[in-house]
């Protein structure tokens, strides 16, 4: 199927590893030209020379994305660079993880942080690209979220993806009448190019209905779907990228 991204100009936050590396490529492969911000300018260029491997356009662009002004400021020169923007793919998160303290140990800096960079850098980027996509009538914006919004046992990780689906879902109705489909997609545990235990890789694995983690590239595969023309049918939804969770029924 061809997914009619090339030419298209794309925004991966979190784009120098993990999922938003993979993703970058993605669009890439597909013909896209495509803009990369993170924090780190090493693992940025790095990031870019790989993806230049396609042929297309790539822009590296440090920026942080609990900063609005550096936001915009990225925002800007990619649309000077490629004369708009027609995708962005919020990425730009700590991955789920580590010990959840007990709610007496809990501080408020630990959902405060995490919402400020998942939940309003998500918001932050949406809100400059925005007006560039309604202008032309058209565009796709995808968050990348996570199955704990659809789980316990993470308090902080539960808060911020329940509430970055909440965002979407109010995105997609305000933005739908122009042209815009807002989506989000919910990895579970991901093989990145992060070094896992074998032991905890088989702990992950049995508990997804395919019996192993799904890749970063396979996480890709889907958002590039919905970063496309062929996606106009979803918009507000959530989809789970994780490889089906054993014993869960979502209607």
């Amino acid at each position: 199927m061809d997914l009619e991204l090339n030419g298209k100009r794309a925004i991966v936050t979190g784009g120098s590893r993990g999922i938003g590396l993979a993703v970058a490529d993605r669009l890439a492969a597909e013909g896209a030209d495509v803009a990369l911000l993170a924090r780190d300018p090493d693992a940025l260029d790095h990031a870019a020379a790989h993806i230049g491997r396609h042929g297309t356009r790539v822009l590296a662009r440090p920026a942080d994305t609990r900063d609005d002004d550096a936001v915009r400021g990225a925002v800007a020169a990619v649309v000077q660079a490629f004369g708009g923007v027609d995708v962005l793919v919020n990425a730009a998160a700590r991955p789920a993880g580590g010990a959840v303290p007990p709610l007496p140990e809990l501080t408020d800096d630990a959902l405060r942080d995490e919402v400020e960079t998942k939940v309003l850098g998500y918001l932050r980027c949406a809100r400059a690209v925005a007006p560039h996509m309604v202008a032309q009538g058209w565009g796709r914006i995808v968050n990348v979220s996570g199955l704990n919004a659809r789980s316990s046992g993470s308090l902080v990780g539960s808060v911020r993806n329940v509430a970055v689906a909440a965002m979407t879902k109010n995105l997609a109705d305000e933005l739908g009448p122009s042209g815009v489909n807002v989506t989000v997609v919910h990895p579970g545990p991901t093989r990145t190019e992060r070094v896992i235990t074998e032991e905890a890789a088989a702990r992950f694995a049995a508990g997804t209905s395919i019996g192993r983690m799904v890749t970063a590239a396979e996480v890709a595969d889907v958002v590039a779907f919905l970063a496309s023309p062929r996606s106009v049918a979803i918009t507000g939804d959530a989809v789970a990228v994780g490889g089906g969770a054993r014993g869960v029924i979502h209607y």
